[in-house]
């Protein structure tokens, strides 16, 4: 689409030219997933397959084989091809030498010179068993055939000394280097782009800091309820299901100093610091800094227990303590059973110190806010204040919207496509490290004690009016999307 145009709406016209693409092809490797015969899986990975298939981005020597306790229909599979399925006990030795022996039987029929990928699609009780009886067999050594990787999916430990455990756990068998940490909200396209849109282009950058923005908003909204997962959701609830990964992930992405390069490295070292410059929160003046709700009617959903005090939702005001951003608050919401669907960081900037449009003030001018919208339309948009036609002082907000699926004519790939294509190319860029992941539950795990009372919302509300009270004694409000 080089130079040329298109056009949304009257008055809009905007284009595209198309720069620099790139996209590797990955190492010949095989593909193991334990859970086969889970959701996770027939869901979310073998469709993200199928979808890599379809763009040519699979290895050349490629297969895939599911390991499960129970027979699995071909057509769960949805035609992904070439695909073996192993059943078995995840807990028996005998299991993994059968494995071992149809592994090097596939290596040799595919040519995957012995590369191998293991997805944990189970649950995480059973991530140290399985690891364990992997690495008995022999099938996480570099030098059995080819290089081997594990992927896990969260959570990752309940809490900072699981987590921790679990870590160490995973590295009696396997280096850090080769364990991939599964966060989807990382494969998205906007949530990529934010680097794009900060250290690709000379506008932004500048002002990406303390001196012109007022403060940030991360919302990750549902309008559904726990549903299905109740027995899962009432044992953790929101802080550990959103905030200690997907939230926290999105604020580094934010806030992060520009890396040396975009190596993964180098990328995952700059949202460390971010976790570790974050204030602790202060237990004497937590209500300040944090507000939990549960929706009416959670404690009658099937598989939520009569007395629950789990949260379904949590607002936050974090303060990152560097030179950057000390002063500027990073307000944080996510929760279940709201208004509307919505995942989106909003960025706002300061407002003009002065205005010279007489008679009107500077809080008559509304401030200029930047938007990443995650789900459910993936696009970008700028609001600015601007002059509309007749009296001379006629000031309106003028919002520029970019929507991916409108503006390439295509929706944005499903975001394992981009985790798994990652995943077989060896790119860590996406994917959490043990000491990040441990610097996010020492900084969540105050909260996890309880705060006391929880706040009321009713369904089909934006949440907790404490919510908006934690917002407005800053006269400032949350953003609606």
């Amino acid at each position: 689409m080089n130079g040329s145009e298109l056009r949304s709406g009257p008055g809009l016209r905007f284009s595209i030219r198309e720069g620099l693409c790139m996209e590797h092809a990955p190492d010949p490797c095989g593909l193991v997933v334990f859970g086969a015969s889970g959701d996770l899986a027939g869901r979310k990975l073998f469709p993200a397959l199928n979808g890599l298939r379809e763009r040519k981005l699979l290895p050349k020597g490629f297969f895939v084989l599911g390991v499960s306790r129970t027979p699995i229909d071909p057509a769960r599979f949805g035609g992904l091809s070439p695909v073996e399925h192993l059943q078995g006990d995840y807990t028996a030795a005998e299991t993994y030498q059968r494995l071992k022996v149809l592994l090097q039987r596939l290596a040799n029929r595919h040519d995957t010179q012995g590369n191998v990928i293991f997805y944990l699609a189970v649950p995480p009780a059973l991530y140290t068993s399985i690891t364990h009886y992997l690495g008995r067999a022999g099938l996480l050594e570099q030098g059995w055939g080819g290089w081997a990787r594990l992927a896990i999916e969260k959570p990752f430990g309940r809490d900072l000394a699981s987590a921790a455990a679990l870590g160490v756990e995973l590295c009696c068998h396997i280096q850090e280097p080769r364990v991939y940490r599964m966060d989807h909200y990382l494969g998205k396209e906007t949530v990529q782009n934010v680097l794009m849109f900060r250290f690709a282009n000379s506008i932004f950058e500048p002002v990406w800091n303390r001196a012109y923005i007022d403060h940030v908003q991360i919302s990750v909204l549902e309008s559904d309820g726990v549903g299905r997962r109740a027995g899962y959701y009432d044992s953790s609830g929101v802080l550990r299901d959103m905030f200690q990964n997907h939230m926290l992930q999105l604020l580094a992405l934010v806030a992060m100093e520009p890396p040396a390069s975009f190596a993964a490295e180098h990328v995952r070292d700059e949202k460390i610091k971010v976790f570790r410059a974050l204030t602790p929160f202060d237990e004497r003046r937590l209500v300040d800094q944090a507000v939990f709700g549960q929706y009416l009617g959670y404690r009658e959903e099937p598989g939520v227990a009569a007395a629950s005090e789990t949260p379904t939702y949590a607002a936050l005001g974090l303060r990152i303590e560097n030179w950057r951003w000390s002063g500027v608050p990073f307000y944080l919401r996510s929760g279940k059973s709201l208004k509307k669907r919505s995942a989106e960081i909003a960025v706002f900037f300061r407002p003009v110190p002065h205005s010279v449009f007489q008679p009107l003030l500077p809080a008559h001018l509304q401030p200029n806010v930047l938007v990443f919208r995650i789900q459910p339309d993936e696009g970008v948009s700028l609001s600015i204040e601007a002059k509309k036609p007749g009296p001379k002082t006629c000031i309106g907000t003028l919002t520029m919207d970019f929507d991916y699926a409108e503006a390439f004519a295509e929706r944005a790939p499903e975001a394992y496509q981009r985790l798994l294509l990652d995943l077989m190319l060896g790119d860590q860029t996406l994917f959490p490290r043990q000491d990040g992941l441990e610097e996010c539950w020492r900084f969540v795990e105050p909260l996890l004690k309880g705060n006391g009372k929880l706040a009321s919302y009713a369904p089909g509300s934006w949440g907790p009016v404490e919510s908006d009270n934690m917002l407005s004694v800053e006269d400032r409000y949350w953003r609606e999307p």
